[in-house]
C-alpha cells in the first residue's frame, strides 16, 4: 500500500527527486574519499614528517568537506519541500474526496478518523518520505563504496564484515518485526482520543448540565492510558535500537583494532590504513543503522497509507450521472415514486413505498413520530443519499439523472441541526449565494425574523461567528440557517425541524413571511410542532416509513387516528379544531 500511494504522489516530482539523489552521490562520495585522503596524511605526512604533504592534503580534505556540507544542505533543502508537497497533496486528495462522500461514507468512517486520516496519518508518511531522501538515499551509495574501499585497504581484516552485517541486520529485523502490530494500534487509538475528545468539546454544554465532568474525565484516561500503553510498548522496542547498534559497533571496532593491531605487529598492514579501514567499518554500520532508522518508520507509515488509500479508494453511493440531464429551467415540482431506502447493513428498509406530490406554490408538510423516517426522506431530495428503490423526481426527472450543479441550486436545504461556519453573519449568509448584496442578505434575515438580533450586535452583517455558531442561541442559529437558505432563492426549499427552536410568536410570523416570500416556490416542512404545520395545504403522515395519511389539517383530522394522536397530544379538542 505504501509503495502504490508514494508511486502516484511522487511522480509530479521525478525533477526534484533526480535533484536529491545527484547532491546526495555527490555528497556521499566526498565522505568516502575522506578516510583515504587521511590515511595518506598519516602514513606519508605524519609518519615521515613531511609538513609540506600534510598542509596540501589537508587542503584539500577540507575544500572536498566544504562541497560535502554544500550538497548536503541544498539536498536536504529539495528533500523537504518535495516531501512537504506530497504531504500536501495527499491532505488535498483526502479532501476533495470526502468532498464527493454522501453520509453513508461520512458515518462508515466517522468524522474523528477522517481528521485523523488527513493530519496524523499524513504526517508520517511525509515523515518517512523526507527521511528517506535524507538518510536512505546515501546509504547504499555509502555502504557499497566503504565495503570497495575497504576491500582496498585490507583484504583478510575485510572478512569482519561477513560476521558483522549479518548480525546487525538480524538484531535489527527482529525488533522491527515486532513493532509492526503496535503502530498499527496506535493510530486507532488516536482515533478514539479524537472521537472522545471531539464529543466532549461539543457537548460541553450537556456534561456540565448533567454533572458527567468526572465521568468524561475517566473516559479520556481511559483512552489516553490505553494510548499510552501501545506507545510505550513501541518506545520500549525504539529504545532497544540505538543501544544494540552501538554495542555491534563498538564490538565491531574492539575487533577490528585487535585484528589489525596483530597486521601492523606483522608488517602486512600500515597505520594509515587500519585508520582508514576502521572510518569505511564505521561509514558501513552507519548507513546500514541510517536504513533501517528509516525502515524503522515503515511500519508507521504503512499503517497510516493504508489508511489514507481507504478513504481515496471509497468511492461515494451517491455516484454523478455519465450523462447529466441540464433542463433549461426547473420549476420545483416534487415527485417520490415508490420509494424505498435500507442503510447498509440494515436488517429492513427505513423508507417503504412512498408515493407524494408536492407542486409550487404550495407549502407541503410531513409529520410522524420520532424514527417514522422524515429527516432520510428530505435527505433523498438533494441526494445526500440515494434511494434504493424507486425514484425521487423533480420537474419529472429522475434527481439522479440531473447535473449535480444544477440541482443544488435548485434545492434549498436547512437541516436538523444547522450549523454554521468560523466567520461572520455576512460571509455565513453568502455561503448560499456568494453574490448577494448586503440589501439583500438584510431582507432575508427580515424574512428568517433574525433581523433585529443581527442589528443589535456590534458589527451588524459583519459580527463574528463561531464555528458550529457557538456565541449565538439555539433559535438565532436556526433562523440565521433559513436565511442562508433564503438568501439562495431556490426553487425548492426543504425545513427539516428548522423552527424547533423558536417559541409560538416568532414560529408564526416567520411562517407568514416565509408564505409570502416562497410563494411560487415548493416548500416541504418537516415538523414536530403541530402548530408549525396545520396550515399547510398539503400534511404527509409519516409511521414506521410509510405514509398511513394524506390531506389538509381537517381531513386528516377527520379520518386519520395516527394524526389525530399526535394532534391531540399537544392540543386541546378546541384547539385542534379552532
Amino acid at each position: 500500500m505504501l509503495i502504490k500511494l508514494l508511486r502516484e504522489y511522487l511522480r509530479p516530482y521525478k525533477g526534484p527527486i533526480s535533484l536529491i539523489v545527484g547532491l546526495q552521490f555527490l555528497a556521499t562520495l566526498a565522505m568516502l574519499y575522506l578516510p583515504t585522503l587521511n590515511a595518506d596524511i598519516i602514513d606519508t605526512g605524519v609518519l615521515t614528517g613531511n609538513s609540506g604533504y600534510i598542509w596540501r592534503t589537508g587542503g584539500i580534505m577540507l575544500a572536498i568537506t566544504l562541497g560535502q556540507v554544500a550538497c548536503q544542505i541544498c539536498a536536504v533543502y529539495f528533500a523537504a519541500r518535495t516531501a512537504m508537497a506530497v504531504g500536501r497533496d495527499l491532505r488535498s486528495a483526502q479532501f476533495r474526496q470526502v468532498q464527493k462522500y454522501s453520509a453513508r461514507e461520512v458515518g462508515q468512517f466517522g468524522t474523528p478518523s477522517l481528521i485523523t486520516r488527513s493530519t496524523n496519518d499524513v504526517q508520517q508518511v511525509q515523515m518517512l518520505v523526507l527521511m528517506f531522501f535524507i538518510m536512505t538515499v546515501s546509504a547504499p551509495i555509502m555502504m557499497i563504496g566503504s565495503i570497495v574501499l575497504a576491500l582496498n585497504q585490507n583484504v583478510d581484516l575485510s572478512g569482519l564484515l561477513v560476521v558483522i552485517i549479518p548480525v546487525l541486520a538480524i538484531v535489527l529485523g527482529l525488533i522491527i518485526s515486532r513493532m509492526v502490530p503496535l503502530f498499527r494500534a496506535t493510530q486507532t487509538r488516536l482515533d478514539s482520543i479524537n472521537r472522545v475528545l471531539r464529543e466532549q468539546i461539543t457537548g460541553v454544554r450537556v456534561v456540565r448540565a448533567f454533572v458527567r465532568d468526572r465521568r468524561e474525565r475517566e473516559r479520556f484516561d481511559e483512552a489516553s492510558n490505553q494510548l499510552l500503553e501501545v506507545s510505550l510498548g513501541a518506545g520500549k522496542l525504539q529504545s532497544l535500537m540505538f543501544p544494540s547498534v552501538m554495542l555491534i559497533v563498538n564490538l565491531s571496532s574492539v575487533a577490528v583494532l585487535w585484528f589489525g593491531g596483530h597486521l601492523i605487529n606483522d608488517g602486512k598492514m600500515q597505520i594509515g590504513a587500519l585508520t582508514a579501514f576502521l572510518s569505511y567499518l564505521m561509514q558501513t554500520l552507519m548507513s546500514i543503522m541510517m536504513t533501517v532508522f528509516t525502515f524503522m518508520m515503515v511500519p508507521r507509515a504503512e499503517v497510516s497509507a493504508e489508511r489514507i488509500l481507504a478513504v481515496l479508494t471509497t468511492q461515494s453511493s451517491v455516484v454523478p450521472p455519465a450523462n447529466p440531464v441540464v433542463p433549461g429551467a426547473l420549476s420545483g415540482t416534487l415527485e417520490f415514486r415508490s420509494v424505498e431506502f435500507c442503510y447498509p447493513g440494515a436488517e429492513k428498509s427505513v423508507l417503504h413505498e412512498i408515493d407524494l406530490l408536492a407542486r409550487p406554490g404550495e407549502i407541503t408538510a410531513i409529520i410522524g413520530s420520532t424514527g417514522a423516517g422524515k429527516t432520510t426522506l428530505l435527505t433523498l431530495i438533494p441526494r445526500l443519499m440515494d434511494v434504493t428503490g424507486g425514484a425521487v423526481l423533480v420537474d419529472g426527472v429522475d434527481v439522479r439523472e440531473i447535473d449535480p450543479e444544477l440541482l443544488t441550486k435548485t434545492v434549498g436545504y436547512v437541516p436538523q441541526r444547522p450549523y454554521l461556519f468560523s466567520g461572520t453573519v455576512a460571509s455565513n449568509l453568502r455561503y448560499g449565494n456568494r453574490d448577494a448584496t448586503d440589501e439583500e442578505l438584510w431582507h432575508a434575515l427580515e424574512i428568517a425574523q433574525g433581523k433585529d438580533f443581527v442589528a443589535a450586535m456590534p458589527d451588524g452583517l459583519d459580527s463574528p461567528i463561531a464555528q458550529g455558531g457557538t456565541n449565538v442561541s439555539g433559535g438565532q442559529r436556526q433562523r440565521l440557517a433559513i436565511a442562508r437558505a433564503l438568501v439562495r432563492q431556490p426553487e425548492v426549499y426543504l425545513f427539516d425541524d428548522s423552527f424547533s427552536a423558536l417559541d409560538y410568536a416568532t414560529d408564526a410570523r416567520l411562517r407568514a413571511a416565509l408564505a409570502r416570500e416562497t410563494r411560487e416556490a415548493t416548500v416541504v416542512i418537516v415538523a414536530q410542532r403541530v402548530s408549525t404545520i396545520r396550515h399547510a395545504d398539503n400534511i404527509i403522515v409519516l409511521d414506521a416509513g410509510r405514509v398511513v395519511g394524506t390531506g389538509t389539517h381537517a381531513e386528516l383530522m377527520d379520518g386519520n387516528e395516527t394524526y389525530r394522536e399526535i394532534v391531540l397530544s399537544q392540543l386541546t379538542e378546541q384547539e385542534a379544531a379552532a
